[in-house]
């Protein structure tokens, strides 16, 4: 907790976040989720319960003067049993939209898992903390503190040299995004530097990021809670963990993408509406899941061990995937014209790999996030892209 003498303290309320459906009080403070109760209440696994509260996107906002800022926080950090602890998340501190500075916050709850494939896990309880940010731009300033996008994160007090007050609407438009884990920001280092968090940023939109690790999985309450959204800009990319957790087969998986679309036009009909395949990932090319970690490099890495013959009886591989929500967008759109496709390797293929490989054959390093968020602003939010602001 802070220690500074003469700091104003000011309890977190849920005027102060932005980037959730969801807040949920706790004995400490306030939890944000990505997913509305009722949703949470149909979550099937541990993997997307704790994936959805693990503030991903989510950001505190307020304006001030204040030049020193401290904020209370208590996270659930996860560690896998035998493998050394990662290290702690961080907390990018933006002053009008720059990142300015960085902190952690030592301590908190650990989540300890004992099996990566059933991701079995033991809780233990640990004390709150606080970031401290200090030597900050004097004068009136809007902040962001963007929570770590791996540690679920209680959110308790700040406390500041100067008052605070909950921003604004900046009249910005909103972008809903739901997708997997490289969505979500599996090896990004910093939470603002995830790639939906940067195609944002450049895009000046305001980024709600439902990317939820190992979890997208074409489920209804998830696009019933995008129904549900306020919304100017909505981007589902969807395909990889599909093949990778070996969930469905071809005739489930199109019924399946088309049900999910009509959900989410039930709530925005006209919304421009991007649906966006995979990006390469030369593990899941044209074998099919499940996928499994591979530890036989002493580094955790995951391979295929699916047999590619099998895809003859329906078992799906990226490469059909891509076919398949292709040719989906290609029907509906004649109906539609606000629907768009992108091919993930547009944002990320050959010559991406080739100098930016993915370090464990799953998930782009932070340059191929930086990458990925570069190419989805150039093509989308640019240059006549479909979220373009010059396009009807």
């Amino acid at each position: 907790m802070s220690t500074e003498q003469n700091l104003i303290t000011t309890p977190i309320t849920a005027d102060f976040l932005r980037g959730h459906l969801d807040v949920e009080k706790t004995a400490h403070g306030l939890l944000p989720h990505r997913l509305p109760a009722w949703a949470r209440r149909q979550i099937p696994d541990d993997l997307l319960a704790v994936a959805e509260a693990q503030p991903s996107g989510v950001r505190l906002a307020f304006r001030t003067s204040a030049t020193t800022i401290d904020l209370d926080a208590l996270p659930t950090k996860r560690v896998y049993l035998g493998f050394p602890p990662p290290p702690d998340g961080v907390y990018d501190l933006l002053v009008d939209g720059r990142l300015t500075a960085q902190s952690t916050v030592e301590g908190g709850n650990l989540r300890t898992i004992t099996d990566i494939q059933t991701q079995t896990a033991e809780f233990t309880a640990g004390p709150a903390g606080t970031a401290h940010f200090t030597d900050l731009p004097a004068g009136e300033k809007n902040i962001e503190i963007w929570l770590p996008h791996t540690e679920i994160t209680e959110v308790i007090a700040l406390h500041t040299n100067a008052p605070v007050e909950p921003a604004p609407d900046n009249g910005r438009r909103v972008w809903l995004h739901h997708g997997s884990s490289i969505s979500h920001g599996s090896n990004a280092v910093f939470p603002s530097t995830i790639w939906p968090a940067l195609a944002a940023s450049t895009g000046g939109v305001e980024l709600i990021n439902l990317g939820f690790g190992g979890s997208a999985l074409v489920d209804p309450f998830t696009a019933r809670a995008m129904r549900d959204t306020p919304a100017d800009l909505i981007s589902v990319k969807l395909g990889i963990n599909v093949v990778n957790s070996d969930t469905m087969r071809l005739r489930a998986f199109a019924p399946a993408i088309h049900g999910f679309l009509d959900t989410i036009r039930e709530g925005h009909p006209t919304t421009r509406l991007l649906l966006v395949s995979p990006v390469l990932c030369p593990t899941h090319e044209n074998t099919p899941g499940p996928l499994m970690p591979d530890l036989s490099s002493g580094t955790l890495k995951f391979k295929a061990t699916g047999d590619p013959a099998e895809t003859a009886a329906g078992r799906l591989t990226l490469t059909i995937v891509r076919d398949v929500l292709a040719d989906i967008v290609k029907q509906r759109s004649a109906e539609d014209p606000n629907l768009h496709y992108l091919d993930g390797r547009d944002l990320y293929g050959e010559s991406d790999h080739e100098e930016f490989p993915l370090p464990d054959a799953i998930h782009p390093s932070p340059e191929g996030h930086q990458r990925i968020g570069e190419n989805f602003a150039k093509l989308v939010f640019a240059n006549d892209g479909p979220f373009t602001t010059t396009t009807g």
